[in-house]
């Protein structure tokens, strides 16, 4: 599974350890940037990570600000990405389960990276729910979006 990842600034130290984190576990992984703790604009990264899951380019997607909501309100600008800030492993796996979300959203701010190990985990390994009522309502979002 290739997994694309960003982060602003305030993400960083973060992402590094995430990143860490994917590689030791094998996935294959694009790392969108930032490559340090300089001051970035979040949307710039937000829309490269989530591009690359509109075109399919990767799998899934991680992205990291400091409350982690700039990076899903972006991503959720392109069309058939559906990000999901998540702060535990159970909504990460109902974000997953649920709604097929495809990219995790996480705050750089309030989650120590032992916690986003779980987080994350959680949102790589769940599989989509396929079924009546839960691919009907990613239907309608489909429909929303034009998709």
């Amino acid at each position: 599974m290739k997994i694309a990842i960003g982060s602003d600034h305030a993400g960083y130290i973060l992402k590094q350890a995430i990143t860490s984190q994917l590689k030791d576990s094998g996935y294959d992984v694009e790392d969108f940037g930032t490559h340090s703790t300089a001051s970035v604009d979040y949307p710039d990264i937000g829309a490269a990570v989530a591009k690359a899951i509109s075109e399919k380019k990767a799998d899934r997607g991680i992205l990291i600000c400091s409350t982690g909501i700039g990076m899903s309100i972006v991503a959720n600008k392109i069309g058939g990405v559906r990000a999901a800030l998540c702060d535990s492993e159970e909504t990460a796996r109902l974000s997953r389960s649920h709604n097929d979300a495809n990219v995790l959203a996480l705050s750089g701010a309030f989650t120590p990276p032992e916690k986003a190990k779980g987080i994350v985990d959680a949102f790589l390994s769940t599989e989509f729910a396929v079924g009546d009522r839960h691919g009907r309502r990613i239907d309608k979002i489909h429909q929303l979006t034009g998709l």
